[in-house]
């Protein structure tokens, strides 16, 4: 069905070790799933019978990582192949460590381990429980995966209401491979997310930023976040800010083209920063309350500021964004109402200010969902053409400052 040069060199390396040991393993999920599809794979996942310490005990470059989910990385070559044991059922009932759940359902530990047949069962769609033996040239099809890639459909394996209970993350990956691939969603897979949304809540925040990075810094963002809202996930996903001004058309265009923006991108492989699009899609919360609070008399500079801080500490309560892309955030909204200003003393400052470009292209985002004027943009472009050296050119982070300097320790005389 596929030639061995389809698969990776380090993906087949393992398979065949493990084989070779006695055990059984096949590449899974996705990248079959994209041979499928006549696509390139990116990456090679391998799943096997063999625990993750007699993996470990297979290759000297492996290493066993995750608690909840314990999977192992074997290096080969500049390749890292993720090698995961077959996942069995779960009975919370026994008391064992190796499954835990929550009183809503979610598992809180997962390292039960069974058959070829039951880890078919427990993933989470039909079109990645695929398995491909590459040393006898076979396609394993437990879950009629292959037919449902065909039709290009997403159906969850199991009840859907009790598989999201178990995972709620499973909703927003069913909507970001409906996304990515222009899949249709079956009808029970999709109308059990309106039963559980709400359990996205009780997803810890550093997982939830995680999958914010798979949703939106993948090239399929504005899809995905059409989808997000559709389904009522993404105020559970990012809470009430990012849709704080939903109901305008100027708001909403200019999320849109920043996620456009970003996903032609990242199709052409130019660099993307989260900071960027975050700040984008909270702008109209934090213009908002930056004008609630110059109605109460504060100054447009230290509204900014104060705004900002609000809006990036609501955030943080559903994603836990890390401190270098929160931190940049909030300059390129202070940035904002510097930009407007157009002082003469303050041109070249501004201009090597590290996220001065990413304040301009918020800044034309603005002007093009119909917000602002042009001649702002008009005034900081003539600004860049006069100094092109200048622009970005001043890396100092708003997290190194106020540090205090250290004195450097004094040599001891030789004796």
């Amino acid at each position: 069905m596929f030639e061995s040069s389809d698969f990776s060199s380090g993906a087949v390396h393992v398979v065949e070790r493990l084989q070779d040991q006695g055990f059984e393993a096949y590449v899974v999920g996705g990248a079959v799933r994209d041979l499928l599809l006549g696509k390139k794979p990116k990456d090679f996942d391998v799943a096997t019978n063999a625990t993750p310490e007699q993996i470990k005990q297979c290759f000297r470059s492996a290493r066993i990582i995750g608690r909840r989910f314990q999977i192992v990385h074997v290096r080969s070559g500049r390749e890292i192949i993720e090698v995961t044991t077959f996942r069995g059922h779960h009975d919370t009932d026994t008391g064992s460590q190796a499954a835990q759940a929550s009183q809503s359902g979610r598992l809180l530990r997962d390292n039960v381990y069974g058959s070829l047949d039951d880890d078919a069962r427990r993933r989470d769609l039909t079109i990645n429980a695929l398995y491909y033996d590459t040393v006898a040239q076979t396609l394993i099809d437990k879950m009629d995966g292959q037919a449902d890639v065909a039709a290009r459909i997403i159906r969850i394996i199991g009840a859907p209401a009790d598989r999201y209970r178990e995972d709620p993350v499973r909703m927003v990956r069913v909507l970001r491979f409906a996304a990515r691939l222009e899949f249709d969603i079956e009808p029970r897979t999709r109308s059990a997310i309106a039963e559980t949304g709400t359990l996205l809540r009780d997803i810890p925040a550093a997982r939830l930023f995680d999958e914010w990075l798979k949703l939106f810094m993948n090239g399929f963002s504005a899809p995905t976040c059409a989808l997000l809202r559709e389904h009522g996930l993404l105020t559970h996903l990012m809470g009430d800010g990012v849709d704080a001004a939903h109901d305008t058309s100027a708001a909403q265009l200019l999320q849109h083209q920043a996620m456009t923006n970003t996903d032609r991108r990242v199709a052409e492989d130019r660099p993307v920063t989260p900071a960027f699009l975050l700040a984008a899609l909270f702008w109209p919360a934090t213009e908002q309350r930056a004008d609630q609070l110059m109605a109460r008399g504060e100054s447009p500079l230290q509204a900014m500021h104060s705004a900002g801080q609000q809006i990036v500490q609501e955030a943080c309560q559903h994603l836990a964004i890390p401190k270098r892309f929160s931190f940049a955030m909030r300059d390129i909204w202070d940035l904002q109402p510097r930009l407007e200003r157009r002082q003469p003393k303050k041109v070249k400052d501004l201009l090597a200010h590290r996220w001065f470009r990413a304040a301009f292209d918020l800044r034309l985002l603005r002007e093009a969902s119909g917000g602002e004027g042009d001649e702002c943009s008009d005034f900081w472009s003539a600004q860049q053409q006069q100094y092109p050296e200048l622009v970005g050119s001043k890396r100092e982070r708003r997290e190194d400052k106020g540090r205090r300097r250290t004195r450097p320790r004094r040599r001891k005389p030789e004796a």
